[in-house]
């Protein structure tokens, strides 16, 4: 009777063959990352890879494919929570959705060569590579193109300065000018505070506005006593 702990070298020497291929193409994506000096660099990405084919790896030696489906589907899920440690919110800006995309795809590669798919494996990582890499341009262009407000859904902000002893008035001003225009609002909130003045401003539920409406009821809102400046300003959502 065989031990169930017994040596198997046809099966060791199988699951180095997985971890290998895991490690090298982890080392690919992770170099790339790396050389970028983003925050989930070589180290990162090529353990995610190899644990994930190990994970897979493990999954068909005990269990068959009914366990390496099963282990991949929890690597699915569990790597969403080492992601989700590399994105953080700095004010209206989210960073790291693409290291966390990044790691998450390596993630794949692992489970690729876990599954005993090493030129699947390969392929994932020519389309990582060409996403972190041959994009790159094409999100330079964009991003350098002036924005459109026509074409972008986008956040828009109605600000008024005014003294702190008239803060109260000027949201009901902000209430009642752009609910008489029909622009509804989402919130209203301060983007700015002294000892001399407050800077109210009322967030619109993002849409197309026309700039033409909106420069009028800045003008109008200037006109009211009480209120210092009148002006909008307009953003992207995210």
């Amino acid at each position: 009777m065989t031990s169930p702990f017994a040596m198997q070298p046809g099966a060791l020497f199988t699951t180095f063959v997985c971890l290998a291929v895991a490690f090298v193409l982890g080392v690919v994506i992770g170099t790339e990352r790396q050389w970028r000096q983003r925050s989930a660099g070589l180290r990162t990405n090529v353990l995610v890879a190899v644990g994930a084919a190990a994970f897979v790896d493990l999954g068909l030696r005990t269990s068959g494919a009914d366990g390496g489906v099963r282990v991949i589907s929890y690597v699915v899920s569990g790597i969403g929570f080492l992601g989700a440690g590399v994105i953080m919110k700095d004010g209206t800006q989210v960073r790291g959705l693409n290291t966390a995309a990044t790691l998450w795809a390596s993630a794949a590669v692992g489970a690729f060569a876990g599954a005993r798919l090493p030129a699947e494996a390969g392929l994932v990582t020519l389309f990582v590579l060409a996403g972190n890499t041959l994009l790159r341009p094409l999100v330079e262009f964009v991003d350098r193109r002036p924005m459109n407000h026509a074409e972008t859904e986008a956040l828009y902000r109605v600000h008024l300065t005014t003294s702190p002893e008239q803060v109260a008035h000027a949201r009901d001003l902000l209430f009642e000018e752009l609910e008489a225009m029909h622009y509804p609002i989402r919130l209203i909130e301060t983007t700015a505070t002294s000892d001399d003045a407050v800077e109210p401003a009322a967030v619109l539920v993002p849409s197309r506005a026309s700039e033409a409406d909106l420069d009028a009821i800045t003008e109008h809102l200037a006109r009211h006593g009480g209120v210092i400046a009148a002006t909008w300003t307009v953003s992207t959502t995210s």
